[in-house]
């Protein structure tokens, strides 16, 4: 017969009035309690109370109880659940603890929001009362549990562990985190590659010069790096995007990026035409020469760099056109016939570049003969002149705008394509150097900006004309490209058996390509400017 009530009541009673050393006589009653997860709504929400208020009294019935505490909180009733879950951590102790984690985070996969709080809330709890124990829990449930549990758990490490009092996270609980997660490591998504890089970014243990260059070991392996990449397969390329944006933040003048840019030498820039993007809507080549850029000024010494900087060179000549040869009526180059000319891809190419080239600063003298080095510098030159035209009508159209005026959307993109044609116009001004110079700084343009850097809105004198000023001004504009690149926002879901597609919610690499954006709405008055 089911326990009534009146029988919790009466038991519950016996219990509470029993001294702490007499209550271990009272099994009887207590198993009355047990019992009543048996009986109908009311019975089972005082049982769930009940249960956990005597278990530390009774360590021969602790399975039975934990039991007993788990069907409730798998009830059909959410109040009865919710209740059960509640209760949870009073269970948590001892030997009892990675169990008690264990079943909480099982309980991740309920669809109920305020259900799911009390699980979060329960886990965070009896992680403050043993961290480790508790990690075991999570852990166990993340290298074996169900999809759902193993998502969850390993979102709500990288929410909360953040948030832990620092006196729970000791160097073994964190040492214990990095063993653990090299482990989960081992087969993951795309989205819980990036999602467990965060969890790792948080140890004080790992911040450390050492700690970030354990953390580029790691990615090191789930990049592949020692393998070559082909280019035809999204999956395979959308990996190395994904592991170097993880990359990236670690990288410093200690922490090298060294075997990243020498993959990307060897094994992108080769094949950058034929590479397939992961996303329909993304410029794959800008992508990856963006990703080269922001990591070159971190690159230590390298075993090819001749080898390396000549495919930079390769790459230029690509993206820097030689001036048209045939000229329209009037003597005036036509439209149709002016070759493009792509800034994003060759402010990428020329800071890499630039920055390579530090390491062996005779390249353009020793390295390249005489009748390439003049094509090059042709090509530089004819660069230089169509910078001028953008820059000059860029400064004219933000000439006397601040505040709100430079934050429209038109606006921002035309101080974002000043700072790109800038960029280009510095560093190809180092080039023209004799010797050609390596020494000038410049911000990536899609690098945040600093306050010191102010827009400069004043018309460029001589010097801002840079290579290009002594040639004559008579300049077509480039036909501008009909398609501004989006934002990169890869797809979810797995893409091999080791990692999957996410995007870690940042900019940077994948940012639109506004200097075309911008020089499409202000290419008619660049065209009337030229006629006058």
């Amino acid at each position: 017969m089911a326990v009534t009530i009146e029988e919790l009541y009466r038991n519950y009673g016996i219990l509470a009035d029993a001294k702490p050393e007499d209550l271990s006589q009272h099994k009887d009653a207590y198993q009355v309690i047990l019992d009543g997860v048996k009986g109908g709504p009311k019975e089972k929400r005082l049982a769930a109370q009940f249960i956990p208020k005597f278990f530390s009294s009774f360590p021969e019935l602790a399975d039975a109880a934990i039991n007993a505490q788990l069907d409730l909180c798998e009830d059909e009733d959410v109040s009865i659940r919710r209740q059960a879950i509640k209760e949870l951590p009073r269970f948590a102790a001892g030997e009892n603890i990675v169990r008690v984690a264990d079943i909480l985070t099982q309980l991740l996969q309920t669809e109920d929001s305020a259900e799911f709080n009390q699980v979060n809330t329960a886990l965070v709890s009896i992680f403050k009362m043993d961290a480790k124990a508790t990690l075991g829990g999570l852990f166990s449930q993340i290298l074996q549990g169900e999809d759902i549990v193993r998502e969850r758990a390993i979102k709500f490490l990288s929410i909360k562990l953040k948030t832990m009092p620092e006196d729970a996270m000791t160097k073994e609980v964190e040492d214990y985190i990095f063993t653990e997660t090299k482990k989960v490591l081992e087969d993951v998504t795309g989205e819980e590659f990036v999602l467990l890089m965060r969890i790792l970014m948080v140890l004080k243990g790992l911040q450390t010069m050492s700690g970030r260059q354990q953390l580029v070991e790691l990615v090191v392996e789930q990049a592949f790096l020692e393998q070559a990449l082909n280019p035809a397969d999204p999956d395979t390329v959308d990996r190395l995007l994904q592991c170097t944006r993880q990359a990236l933040p670690l990288f410093s003048k200690n922490v090298h990026s060294t075997r990243f840019v020498t993959y990307f030498c060897d094994h992108v820039l080769p094949n950058l035409s034929s590479l397939t993007s992961p996303v329909a809507e993304l410029d794959i080549q800008l992508e990856v020469l963006k990703l080269l850029a922001e990591m070159s000024p971190f690159c230590g010494d390298m075993e090819k760099v001749e080898t390396n900087l000549t495919m930079l060179f390769e790459k230029l000549l690509e993206f820097m056109p030689l001036p048209p040869e045939a000229e329209g009526e009037n003597g005036e180059n036509t439209l149709s016939d002016e070759p493009k000319l792509q800034f994003s891809y060759v402010e990428c190419l020329l800071f890499s570049f630039h920055q390579l080239g530090k390491k062996l600063p005779d390249f353009l003298i020793d390295k390249i003969n005489a009748e390439r080095l003049k094509d090059f510098k042709i090509r530089l030159q004819y660069f230089a002149r169509g910078l001028q035209v953008y820059i000059r009508q860029l400064r004219v159209a933000l000439q006397g705008k601040t505040g709100d005026a430079l934050k429209t959307e038109e606006n921002k993109i035309k101080v974002v394509a000043l700072k790109i044609t800038n960029n280009i116009n510095v560093l190809i001004k180092d080039l023209f150097h004799n010797p050609p110079s390596y020494k000038s700084t410049v911000t990536l343009s899609w690098k945040p900006v600093q306050k010191a850097e102010a827009v400069a809105l004043k018309r460029p004198s001589g010097e801002d004309m840079g290579a290009g000023s002594t040639m004559k001004k008579q300049l077509s504009p480039p036909l501008p490209r009909r398609d501004a690149r989006q934002i990169y926002n890869p797809p979810s879901g797995k893409y091999s058996a080791t990692i999957g597609n996410f995007s870690n919610g940042e900019g940077g690499a994948g940012a639109t390509d506004v200097a075309q954006t911008c020089f499409l709405l202000i290419l008619s008055d660049i065209l009337s400017l030229l006629h006058k």
